[in-house]
């Protein structure tokens, strides 16, 4: 836990003429009216305020705003008043205390209406002094790394999804990118767990060679840049775990296809400088077409500049370089907190207040919204740049992904609007149906009776729900066809056999024949022979009189198939729309139950389901997905690949077995292998129920001694 002194040494550091008084005063009354009182941790809760005072010393805050840190809580939580930090401690840190306090202790209806009137409070706070959002940055930051003590897994994600969804994203708006990045592993590391592991295993997997090859690297950037006379500081860097995670899902990417992993950055002292720089690495290492972004002359709107490019490195890897001054790399670093300069009562300088009119646009418009989800709606239009909102003609906000189309906003409105899609207006003008939405547009939809979805849609829409309806309508073309072909194959096949087929169909033997083959209609049963499920002539052999005995050996195996596919179809997935289809699990990823998981369909041999963010299943055709779901009523046990990592022991082994046993889990399979630095790598098959059951495994495995690591592992 920090201490006021490394505090006060930290401020003494970065600020030597400030106050120190009022952060001892600060410090004094805060542990006053806090004692007694205990976090989560079963630490003293003053550790709190200590921790996020320490957050803004690294953000090299003045000391009025270190001293608001210190006290941020105490109108909430203890007896302290507004009225009594102003008689102590004057009216500039009441205010930003006030600021930062959490919402009124008024009822409000909804978890929607606290969040915005939350948000309404707290931008009401920025506009006027912005240390009121800094601090609650790092108390939220504090909050996120203490997070593992909250008692309940839904809670950790409601905080680590609010902490993405409204933090983060106001961290990266002020440009304090060190703040972002740790909210999103962190949030990341409670919402994602198992994909935040497997990222991060994947990462460490070859860390010395990859240290190497950044140390080898650096001293090559930094010959080359003392040949040019250019003095210059060379960093390398690893991204972090959330950003790589994004890039995998953005792009539809596994780990092993994501190239900048690691970035490297030169610091140098002029404007001048960085573009000369620029030009050297350029003539040493192919340039990547496209990949150069000048944020020096075109800065980001938290003023983020700096100059990016991307090239073919020493070892013909792709390589990403940013080149900054020295300024720039301060603020790169701290955001608006660079340019905060309350010292000697000056106010925040010209430009940074400049560069944050959006906080004031806000609040001069959040007075017309007395809808707090209207007003939710306005103030996630400038926070989340990934979003756009537009108007239906009556006015109404809509919420789409970037790159939504006229046919995404058709199915947000309802499916039959989107079905029956001819065309778009937007702003009163015709547009294609590919045509990107953007913030603040009207759009009209125009349809007509009797149209219908094309297949070429799919290849632009963005969201789930236009997606699926879409597939929808095609499955159910997809059965019609099925059920023509169907009826022509087997008035075929029945004529061959000298039989009526149309009179088959009127018989009381079809009604067995269906119910032997365990669909609910002939319709079905039709449709299957078209699918490609079952053929002709096994319904054929069933209206023959001939003993069960003499059919054929192919009938026997086509019937021991058919009992096969039935009871797979109760083998814990259900497939949305449809009965008695054939269910086989994808063996790349190996979903078990908690999994999220899709279905894939390949005609005449059922459907494949797969992990939704399995890759594998990733690359195959949007048109072959269907949507399936665990059947909760079975229960059964699932294969899973795990690997275990442990220094090598006498009776490892035998811990491993009798910890996977202790819980009830069988192995099916087991491969180990001892490695060049002692230690032991072990992938084993299991047998699980489902996730929780996997992770209770996992965790006692983990618990072993000299066990480094236990995860799942899959595509």
């Amino acid at each position: 836990m920090i201490r006021i002194n490394d505090i006060l040494d930290r401020i003494s550091e970065y600020y030597p003429e400030g106050n120190l008084d009022i952060i001892d005063r600060a410090y004094i009354y805060s542990a006053r009216v806090h004692d007694g009182q205990v976090r989560l941790s079963g630490e003293p809760y003053l550790s709190h305020p200590l921790e996020v005072a320490g957050i803004l010393t690294e953000m090299k805050l003045d000391v009025e705003s270190i001293a608001a840190g210190l006290l941020h809580d105490v109108i909430e939580d203890t007896h302290a008043t507004a009225e009594e930090i102003e008689k102590i401690f004057g009216p500039e840190i009441r205010h930003i205390v006030s600021g930062v306090t959490k919402i009124s202790t008024l009822p409000l209806s909804s978890s929607r209406a606290r969040q915005a009137e939350s948000i309404r409070k707290m931008i009401l706070a920025m506009a006027n002094d912005i240390r009121v959002i800094l601090i609650k940055l790092a108390d939220r930051l504090h909050n996120m790394r203490t997070l593992n003590y909250h008692t309940t897994e839904k809670k950790k994600r409601s905080i680590a999804r609010e902490t993405l969804d409204i933090y983060a994203p106001i961290a990266s708006r002020l440009g304090i990118y060190w703040v972002k990045k740790e909210l999103e592993d962190n949030s990341f590391r409670y919402l994602f767990p198992e994909e935040r592991n497997r990222i991060e295993n994947l990462v460490h997997a070859d860390r010395e060679e990859r240290d190497q090859y950044i140390e080898t690297v650096q001293g090559m950037i930094s010959h080359k840049m003392n040949e040019a006379g250019l003095p210059a500081e060379v960093k390398g860097r690893y991204k972090h775990s959330f950003s790589i995670y994004q890039k995998m899902l953005s792009q539809n990417l596994p780990f092993e296809e994501i190239f900048d992993i690691i970035a490297f950055r030169i610091i140098l002292d002029t404007i001048g400088q960085c573009y000369e720089a620029l030009g050297v690495i350029h003539s040493t290492w192919r340039p990547i077409p496209k990949k150069f972004k000048d944020y020096i002359g075109m800065p980001k709107p938290n003023m983020y500049q700096s100059l990016h490019t991307t090239v073919v490195g020493p070892f013909g890897e792709r390589m990403e370089i940013q080149i900054r001054t020295r300024d720039m790399d301060r603020v790169a670093k701290a955001g608006i907190a660079a340019h905060w300069s309350y010292k000697e009562g000056r106010q925040v300088d010209e430009n940074a207040s400049h560069t944050f009119a959006w906080i004031q646009n806000l609040v001069e418009n959040q007075a017309i919204f007395k809808n707090p989800g209207e007003f939710l709606e306005n103030v996630r239009i400038d926070l989340f740049p990934d979003e756009v909102y537009v108007f239906t003609p009556q006015g109404e906000i809509k919420s789409l992904p970037k790159g939504a189309t006229p046919l995404d906003f058709a199915y947000l409105i309802h499916t039959e609007v989107g079905n029956q899609c001819t065309g778009a207006k937007v702003n009163g003008r015709m547009v294609p149906l590919k045509y990107e939405l953007q913030t603040g547009e009207i759009v009209e939809i125009v349809t007509m009776k009797g149209s219908h979805p094309s297949k070429d849609w799919l290849s632009f829409v963005k969201t789930v729900k236009a997606r699926s309806r879409i597939r929808q309508w095609i499955k159910i073309q997809e059965k019609e066809r099925s059920l023509s072909l169907g009826r022509e194959m087997c008035e075929k096949a029945f004529r061959k056999y000298k039989m009526n087929f149309s009179q088959a169909l009127k018989s009381d033997n079809m009604v067995d024949v269906v119910r032997h083959f365990g669909f609910k209609s002939v319709e079905d049963l039709i449709a299957s022979v078209g699918y490609g499920k079952i053929t002709p002539l096994q319904i054929v052999r069933r209206f023959e009189e001939k003993p069960e005995t003499e059919e054929p050996e192919s009938v026997l195996v086509s019937r021991a198939v058919g009992r096969n596919r039935r009871k797979k179809t109760g083998g814990g997935v259900v497939v949305q729309g449809l009965d008695d289809i054939l269910i086989k699990f994808g063996k790349c990823c190996q979903a078990v139950p908690g999994d999220p998981i899709i279905g894939y369909i390949t005609r005449g041999q059922g459907v494949t389901v797969h992990r939704a963010n399995c890759t594998n299943a990733l690359r195959l055709s949007p048109e072959r997905q269907i949507e399936v779901e665990w059947d909760s009523a079975m229960k059964e046990t699932y294969p899973v690949k795990i690997r275990v990592l442990s220094f090598d022991r006498v009776g490892l082994l035998a811990d491993l077995a009798a910890n996977i046993s202790k819980n009830d889990a069988n192995i099916l399979s087991l491969k180990t292998e001892t490695l060049e630095n002692k230690t032991v790598d072990s992938l084993f098959v299991l047998a699980v129920e489902d996730t929780a059951h996997l992770e209770r495994v996992l965790a006692d495995l983990r618990k072993v001694k000299m066990v480094q690591d236990a995860n799942r592992i899959g595509s």
